[in-house]
C-alpha cells in the first residue's frame, strides 16, 4: 500500500485540476464520503431512527472543517440531528467558506465555540485560563448568583464566556457520534488549553477523525498533549506516513483510506522525492519464489554469520536458526568455541567455525583474521554484530569486514555498537550494508539522545541512510525500513515481541533472504515483515506475555506457509 508525506498529499490535491477535478470537488467526494461512513455506522450500530441520532461535527476554520461542513448537509437530509461546532474562528479557505454558506442552516445546528477577539484580549489581560470560566470554576459559580446588572465589564465577560463553555460541551456530551474536523495534516506543536478540554469531551460517543485526529503530527507520529483520541479515522486518498508511528497510531484507532476521486496516476510521486509504502501481504508480490525441483544447497545462498560469545551465547544461536528457517541452503556460524558448542545442539544443519578468543570470552581479531577471510570469499551474505561484544578486537574485526566483504552484509547490536565511534569506516564499504539499530543503537549512531529519535523516526532513519549509502532497518512499534530513495514501514507485530533476542532472530531472517539474492531493501522489508508475522502467530498461541524469540523460529514455518496461502 502506498504511504505519503503530508506535503506529498498537498501537492497531489493541488493537483487534482489537471485531472478534471476541482478543489471544491475534492472536498465535496471528501465530505460525502465521510457523511456516507458515518450514516453506515449509525444505522448498523445505533438503534432507533436517524433523527434520534446525534452526529456533532467539530470543525475547524481550513479544510478539515470544510469537509465537515459537506457531511452535515449531507446527514441532515437524511434524518439525522446534526451539530457544527465551530471551534477555531469562521472558515478560513475560499472552498471551506463555500462549503459553510451552502450547509441547510435552518437544519443544521451552528454553534460558535470561539471568542471574539474582544474577548480574547480581556481574558489574555485578566491572565485567566480555560479553567477560569470551565463549568466547575468556583469563580464562575459565585459570579452566576450575582444580579446581572451588578457584574463588572469583566465578570460578565466571564459569565458570558461560562455559558459559552456549557453550551458547547452540553452538545458535545449529548452526541452518540462525533467527527473531528478541527485540524488536518499539516498540524505541529501545541493545542490550547479549551480546545484540548473540547476534544476530550463526549468520550460515551463514537469517534470518528476526519483525516487526522486533531493534534496528531502527520509527518512524525507526535501527539500534542490533549489530542482527540479516536475509534475510528476516516483518512482521504491515501495513508499518511506519521499515521503508522506511535503514538499517533494508537489514538488513530482503525484506520480506514477513503477515496477523494482522483485516479491512480495522481498519486505517481516523483523520482526526484522519496517513495513511501507500508509492507503488507500485497507488498511482498510472489515472495517467496518457488524452487525448481532440480535445486539444490548452493543455489540458495551462504551465510556467514560472525556472532556470539562465551556470555551471549544465544544470540548467535537464535540468528543462526533463524537463517536456517527462513531458506539459506548454507549457514556457517564464526564464533569463539563456548558459543559454537551451545549452537551446534540448537542448529546441527548449520556448519561452525570456532574462533580464537580472550580472556572473557570474545572474539580476536589477529588470529582469526586469515579464517574469516577465506570464509568472505566464499559467502553470499554476512552478518556481524548480534551478542559479539565490544571491544578492540571486535572492532577491527567490524571494521575488516565492512572494508573487505564483497557481498552484503548486515550489521546488528554490537556490531552496530563497535561503528559508533568510528562511522565513517561506512564510508569504505565495498558492498550492499543493511544495519538494524533499536532506538539506543540509533541514537548511538546518530551522536543524539533516544527521544530525538523516538520524536523523529523517519528523519533519523532516512537522514542516515542517505549519508552513508546504507538500508536502516529501525526497530520498534511501526519498524522502518528506509534507503537513500525509499521508506518502508512494516505492518506486523505486536507488543510481546519486545524481549532480548528478538533482534537476532530478525537479523538472521535478513541475513538469509540477502543470501538468496533479494537487494537490501527488500530483504530488510521482507524480513521486518515475515519477523513480525511469526510474532503475530505465535502471541495467537502463547500470548504476548509469555511468548519468546525462540517461539518466533519456531513459528517462521507457519508464517511462510501464511504468505504462501495468501498470494496475491
Amino acid at each position: 500500500m502506498q504511504i505519503v508525506s503530508p506535503q506529498q498529499m498537498k501537492k497531489i490535491e493541488s493537483g487534482s485540476p489537471k485531472y478534471g477535478i476541482s478543489r471544491e470537488q475534492l472536498m465535496y467526494n471528501a465530505g460525502s464520503a465521510l457523511a456516507n461512513v458515518i450514516d453506515e455506522y449509525c444505522r448498523s450500530e445505533i438503534e432507533g431512527d436517524p433523527e434520534k441520532k446525534s452526529v456533532v461535527f467539530l470543525a475547524g476554520s481550513g479544510n478539515n472543517g470544510g469537509d465537515c461542513f459537506v457531511a452535515a448537509s449531507r446527514l441532515v437530509f437524511r434524518g439525522y440531528s446534526v451539530t457544527v461546532v465551530n471551534l477555531c474562528g469562521k472558515p478560513q479557505t475560499k472552498i471551506a467558506i463555500a462549503a459553510y454558506e451552502r450547509m441547510p442552516k435552518d437544519h443544521v445546528k451552528v454553534i460558535k465555540a470561539y471568542r471574539s477577539e474582544n474577548v480574547k484580549a480581556a481574558i489574555e489581560a485578566a491572565e485567566l485560563s480555560y479553567m477560569s470560566f470551565s463549568q466547575d470554576s468556583n469563580d464562575i459559580k459565585a459570579i452566576s448568583k450575582k444580579d446581572r446588572k451588578d457584574l463588572t465589564p469583566l465578570e460578565k465577560i466571564l459569565l458570558e464566556e461560562k455559558e459559552r463553555v456549557t453550551r458547547v460541551m452540553k452538545a458535545i456530551e449529548s452526541a452518540d457520534v462525533i467527527a473531528d474536523g478541527v485540524f488536518g495534516t499539516g498540524f505541529h506543536g501545541t493545542l490550547d488549553e479549551e480546545i484540548a478540554a473540547f476534544l476530550a469531551a463526549g468520550k460515551n460517543a463514537y469517534r470518528f477523525a476526519v483525516d487526522v485526529p486533531s493534534g496528531g503530527n502527520c509527518a512524525t507520529g507526535a501527539v500534542a498533549e490533549g489530542a482527540f483520541k479516536a475509534d475510528e479515522t476516516l483518512t482521504f486518498g491515501t495513508l499518511k506516513t506519521g499515521m503508522t508511528q506511535y503514538p499517533l497510531k494508537s489514538y488513530c484507532g482503525k484506520i480506514k483510506v477513503l477515496s477523494l476521486g482522483l485516479p491512480d496516476s495522481a498519486y505517481i510521486i516523483p523520482d526526484n522525492e522519496r517513495l513511501y509504502s507500508l509492507i503488507d501481504r500485497q507488498a511482498l508480490g510472489d515472495f517467496p519464489a518457488s524452487r525448481r525441483p532440480d535445486a539444490h544447497k548452493t543455489q540458495f545462498g551462504r551465510v556467514l554469520s560472525i556472532t556470539g560469545s562465551a556470555r551471549m551465547r544465544g544470540a548467535a544461536a537464535l540468528s543462526t536458526l533463524a537463517a536456517l528457517r527462513s531458506g539459506s541452503g548454507l549457514v556457517c556460524l564464526a564464533s569463539p568455541e563456548e558459543s559454537v558448542n551451545t549452537a551446534a545442539v540448537l542448529a546441527p544443519e548449520a556448519t561452525f567455525l570456532p574462533l580464537e578468543s580472550d580472556d572473557y570470552g570474545f572474539l580476536l581479531f589477529d588470529s582469526n583474521k586469515k579464517l574469516i577471510e577465506q570464509e568472505l570469499e566464499r559467502a553470499d551474505a554476512v552478518l556481524i554484530g548480534c551478542g559479539m561484544g565490544v571491544t578492540p578486537d571486535t572492532i577491527a574485526m567490524t571494521r575488516f569486514v565492512i572494508e573487505n566483504a564483497k557481498c552484503p552484509v548486515i550489521i546488528d547490536a554490537d556490531g552496530i555498537n563497535c561503528i559508533a565511534s568510528d562511522i565513517d569506516m561506512l564510508l569504505k564499504k565495498q558492498t550492499d550494508i543493511v544495519l538494524t539499530p533499536h532506538i539506543g543503537e540509533m541514537a548511538r549512531l546518530l551522536g543524539c539522545e533516544n527521544d530525538e529519535v523516538t520524536e523523529n523516526r523517519f528523519a533519523s532513519a532516512e537522514g542516515f541512510a542517505e549519508k552513508y549509502g546504507v538500508t536502516v532497518l529501525l526497530k520498534g512499534a511501526g519498524t522502518l525500513v528506509a534507503d537513500s530513495h525509499y521508506t518502508a514501514v512494516n505492518s506486523t507485530g505486536n507488543p510481546g515481541m519486545s524481549r532480548g533476542g528478538s533482534g537476532d532472530v530478525l537479523s538472521g531472517i535478513v541475513v538469509s533472504f540477502l543470501a538468496q539474492g533479494y537487494d537490501a531493501f527488500d530483504a530488510a522489508g521482507y524480513a521486518a515483515y515475515v519477523h513480525g508475522l511469526a510474532g503475530d502467530i505465535t502471541a495467537e498461541s502463547h500470548t504476548e506475555t509469555a511468548m519468546l524469540p525462540s517461539d518466533f523460529v519456531n513459528a517462521l514455518p507457519d508464517a511462510f506457509m501464511f504468505i504462501k496461502e495468501n498470494e496475491v
